[in-house]
């Protein structure tokens, strides 16, 4: 279930999810500033996976490639408060603020700790997902101001994140592929993230690794899930989702073809060498 403020451009909004998880592949177009109120969300990096719970504060910027899952914790069901800063916005507040200077361009993942501003502040939206009317033009932007504000005064590097209206041309497609194999992507958004159409991102890769993405792929979250089994002694039905497969008949399925035998036994296979 979604609650926004009443403005049809949906900036601000409280999501509760009661669901079992949620699950997404994401490249952001925009940046997304969050409290979870309940729940836990893992967010999966090209290298590293982190958990938040009730209480942390999370800036996801637009362009950082990540898997995020959402879900209760506690017999309390997902549940957050979101703001997203669009590029026009942020292009309008960057003309009358000036960004601070000597701050390299930056999209990774931001979280911070609890903080006498971001309480009141998101204490202070909470009353205005009851109201039946909209809200004045005026206060809507002001709450988004505020939030911008906060952000600035508890983190001065974040100008690098917020202030950064590049676009990404076409890229390195093999640096791109193996920072993030393991998102559960179709080729055609890969092909998009490296700046290629479809056909084109087919040829380069067969010119890079002389096979096909979908193979290529498949054994590269494959050997990622092997060495998951083994080194972390992690549980197929807790890794399946982190390595890229969609189901967890479907993973193992290919991990036995793969390895001859299936993914609970790899720790007994290993301890016979």
């Amino acid at each position: 279930m979604e609650k926004t403020l009443a403005k049809p451009s949906a900036e601000v909004v409280h999501s509760c999810l009661t669901d079992k998880y949620l699950r997404n592949e994401v490249m952001l177009h925009e940046h997304y500033f969050f409290r979870i109120v309940s729940g836990e969300v893992k967010i999966v990096l090209s290298d590293t996976t982190q958990v938040y719970g009730a209480g942390d504060t999370i800036l996801l910027p637009r362009r950082q490639l990540s898997t995020v899952i959402q879900y209760p914790k506690d017999n309390k069901p997902y549940n957050c408060i979101l703001i997203i800063f669009t590029n026009e916005r942020l292009k309008e507040y960057y003309s009358r603020n000036q960004a601070k200077e000597n701050t390299a361009a930056s999209t990774y993942l931001r979280s911070y700790e609890q903080h006498p501003l971001l309480e009141s502040y998101f204490e202070s939206l909470t009353p205005y997902f009851d109201l039946q009317k909209h809200i004045p033009e005026k206060l809507f932007d002001l709450k988004i101001e505020e939030a911008l504000t906060i952000l600035r005064s508890i983190d001065e590097s974040v100008d690098a994140s917020l202030a950064d209206f590049s676009e990404p041309g076409k890229i390195d497609l093999a640096e791109f592929m193996e920072q993030n194999y393991m998102f559960n992507m179709t080729l055609e958004k890969f092909s998009y993230f490296t700046g290629r159409s479809l056909t084109t991102f087919k040829r380069d890769f067969h010119n890079i690794y002389g096979t096909t993405p979908q193979r290529w792929l498949t054994e590269r979250r494959l050997k990622l899930a092997h060495y998951l089994l083994s080194e972390s002694k992690q549980k197929p039905v807790d890794l399946y989702r982190e390595v890229g497969f969609e189901n967890l008949s479907h993973f193992s399925y290919a991990f036995k073809k793969q390895y001859g035998y299936p993914p609970k036994s790899t720790s007994n296979h290993l301890n016979l060498r």
